[in-house]
């Protein structure tokens, strides 16, 4: 008896939908904590199913890095789309950076995920990729917005480091306390 494949859309909407699954359960609970069981009962599917998608929860968390990482890179994708300036972009892509900090499930994982990068050397190397093709982009706005003179010259590279830390540490004080600050107010 031989199970029918089932087709590459169909296939990838399957897994889209664990990964839904995930950032819903994670915004209750935290990725740590999140069971797969709750994860498949959140997409509406078996267990079995779950594992023909993602060989482990570790898969899973590199498949929400990765789509967390796919919406940031559609972010600078659509700002390099508009007729803005170089520093412009930065301001809009730093905005909507912070305001991300509102997804309790997305915070909540990368909470999570900065525990694990310490102790899961696959998900360092994911989120390291992520990381380093942001700072490109970004690195490329820095250096054209020097050379319109929008900042003063400067090293591309560290303020592109500092505009990505920001978002990351606010974060994980947000993690430490959630009462610290709200997202709204550092948006604004």
């Amino acid at each position: 008896c031989t199970v029918p494949r089932l087709r590459t859309e169909t296939r990838d909407a399957r897994r889209q939908r664990f990964v839904d699954a995930a950032w819903r359960c994670a915004a209750r609970q935290g990725f740590r904590d999140m069971t797969l069981d709750a994860v498949c009962v959140e997409a509406r599917f078996t267990k079995g199913a779950f594992y023909a998608h993602f060989p482990s929860k570790e898969a899973l968390l590199e498949a929400l890095i990765d789509d967390d990482s796919a919406t940031v890179l559609r972010l600078m994708a659509d700002l390099e789309g508009q007729p803005l300036s170089p520093l412009e972009r930065l301001r809009r892509l730093t905005q909507a950076l912070l305001e991300r900090g509102s997804d309790v499930g997305r915070m909540q994982v990368r909470a999570d995920l900065w525990a694990a990068l310490f102790t899961q050397p696959r998900i360092r190397r994911a989120v390291n990729r992520a990381v380093q093709h942001r700072r490109g982009i970004l690195r490329t706005w820095i250096d054209a917005a020097i050379e319109d003179r929008e900042i003063e010259r400067l090293p591309a590279n560290a303020l592109a480091s500092v505009l990505l830390t920001l978002d990351d540490g606010l974060v994980l004080h947000h993690a430490l306390d959630p009462s610290a600050f709200r997202w709204t107010n550092v948006s604004r």
